[in-house]
């Protein structure tokens, strides 16, 4: 399912005249540690009369010199740039043992390797005032630590496009609580080097592909396929090495994050730098990406073309399948995963969860609004496997072929959590259904918690034990014990009304009603 796209960079200077050209550095060759693969890579430099030498710097940064022995009016500099989109896990690494928790400190050797990426910035109010409300490294597991912290700049310094040159000091940029993406990364680099862990400016490109389909949650991403400059930080982690943190979006480095230039000091990663005699100068700026190559995939929606051969497609299999009486069925549990946190027990090997109810819920709503606007939606008991404390639940939705409607009043259908309704609810009710259905109100009968049962339980725990806080290994029979003796046994937690479509013998034919009974025990309550 990978994406491969192309990225065309271009940048000129066209002066007002021929002028002589110093030699220039140009940084705009993915680095080695890049992790999207990089299929291509061309730079093609104007005036063509010039020499070119790849160079790698101090920090084992690609880079360009050029050396131009005649005049010129013009400088170009142009990168064609082949990349393939392949999801990255951002947090697929190894921490070494010594660095899982925060605060952690380097080996003495390692500290003394990383010393250009330590140096702090000089103290200022302004800045201490910063770090103080910034999370703290106190006992959470690192990458909790510097998730936060990456946060925590995203939230609190709003972004600009800004055109003015160099980087501003974290002081500006604290004060004026807003910044370039540049400017974001330089005071994410400060604060982590401040709390004692090496960090370095990072120059680059930055590219956005458009979403398949729109998220169900949260933020869609870019409408259009969008690449640009961008600058953000890595932090050294050890058994990690460098990590990317994108402060202007306040997620970690994924694909789309191209690094050109990793440097202790923005001015070390400028694109390009270099002079030239004095002139005027005219400068011009284009960059764009295009997608070569897009496989087929299940987010991107088809289009009508594609539809028609899928529909030409599956007649022609029906039609083989048909002359050879072949007989297909079709299993009746798909499986779905919540578009965030799927990990989570509820969504792996757990039955229920804390959000899984809800989203059911959200689901069978928008398919009773598809497929069918006057069903019925019930909400009942679904599979009871062996060893589980309860029953599953199953919502389903009902409705008639015919199209006639089954239900109109959606206001009726109580969403999922907690509406406040109680047993009194529930004997209004059940009193209405007798009505409706021509029974006496007390064929509709209150049922209980059993006490004997419950009792027998609490009984077995220890003396210092409540129900609330057992230790019960079950975790459903646990929760099920604090909630009855929450609850209490005298009041009713259902109603139930025995009930059967009867057949009688009438003139005319047969005719049909309801019946019912008053279920006795020898306990003389339903528990």
């Amino acid at each position: 399912m990978t994406i491969r796209v192309a990225l065309t960079h271009r940048t000129t200077y066209s002066y007002d005249r021929a002028i002589t050209l110093s030699p220039h550095v140009v940084r705009l060759r993915p680095a080695p540690h890049c992790r999207t693969p990089v299929k291509s890579y061309s730079l093609r430099i104007e005036p063509g009369d010039h020499f070119l030498n790849w160079q790698q710097d101090a920090f084992a940064n690609w880079q360009g010199r050029l050396v131009f022995p005649e005049k010129a009016k013009k400088l170009s500099v142009e990168v064609d740039l082949i990349v393939d989109m392949v999801a990255i896990n951002p947090f697929d690494f190894f921490l070494e043992e010594s660095a899982q928790e925060v605060p952690f400190a380097y080996e003495p050797g390692l500290k003394e390797d990383l010393a250009p990426y330590l140096r702090k910035h000089p103290g200022s109010a302004v800045f201490a005032e910063y770090i103080k409300a910034a999370p703290a490294p106190d006992g959470q597991t690192t990458n909790d630590w510097i998730v936060a912290l990456n946060q925590y700049v995203q939230n609190t310094i709003n972004y600009t496009l800004r055109m003015e040159p160099g980087v501003q000091t974290p002081e500006v940029t604290i004060e004026k609580a807003l910044g370039s993406c540049r400017d974001s990364g330089w005071l994410l680099v400060q604060m982590l080097r401040e709390f004692g862990y090496a960090a370095r400016f990072v120059s680059g490109y930055l590219i956005q592909l458009a979403s398949d389909q729109k998220a169900v949650d949260g933020p869609s991403g870019p409408p259009d396929d969008f690449t640009d400059l961008h600058a953000w930080c890595e932090v050294y982690l050890p058994g990690a090495g460098w990590v990317g943190l994108d402060p202007t979006s306040g997620l970690f480095a994924g694909e789309g994050h191209i690094p050109l230039a990793c440097t202790p000091e923005p001015s070390s990663a400028a694109p390009i730098s270099g002079a030239h005699e004095k002139a005027e100068v005219e400068f011009g700026f284009d960059m764009k990406v295009e997608r070569i190559a897009e496989p087929p995939r299940h987010t991107k929606p088809l289009t009508e073309p594609q539809w028609a051969e899928i529909d030409r497609a599956g007649k022609a299999i029906e039609k083989k399948l048909k002359a050879t009486d072949m007989r297909l069925t079709m299993g009746g549990e798909p499986t779905f995963l919540a578009a965030y946190d799927r990990d989570a027990a509820e969504w792996t090997t757990a039955a229920v969860g804390p959000t899984k109810r809800a989203y059911a819920d959200r689901l069978i709503r928008r398919l009773r609004d598809k497929f069918a606007p006057d069903g019925v939606l019930h909400y009942g008991q679904g599979k009871w496997y062996p060893g589980e404390q309860l029953p599953r639940w199953a919502f389903s939705l009902y409705w008639r072929t015919d199209a006639a409607p089954i239900w109109q009043n959606d206001a009726l259908f109580a969403p999922e959590g907690d509406n406040g309704a109680t047993h009194e609810d529930a004997r209004k009710v059940m009193e209405a259904l007798c009505d409706a259905l021509s029974l006496p109100k007390d064929f509709g009968q209150p049922t209980y918690e059993d006490p004997t049962r419950f009792l027998v339980r609490e009984h077995t725990l220890p003396d210092n034990v409540t129900p609330a806080a057992s230790k019960l290994k079950d975790p459903q029979e646990r929760r099920r014990l604090a909630r009855v003796f929450d609850h209490g046994f005298e009041d009713p937690v259902a109603y139930v009304l025995p009930l059967q479509l009867a057949q009688t013998r009438a003139k005319g034919g047969r005719s049909y009603e309801w019946m019912s009974e008053i279920w006795e025990t020898r306990r003389e309550k339903l528990f």
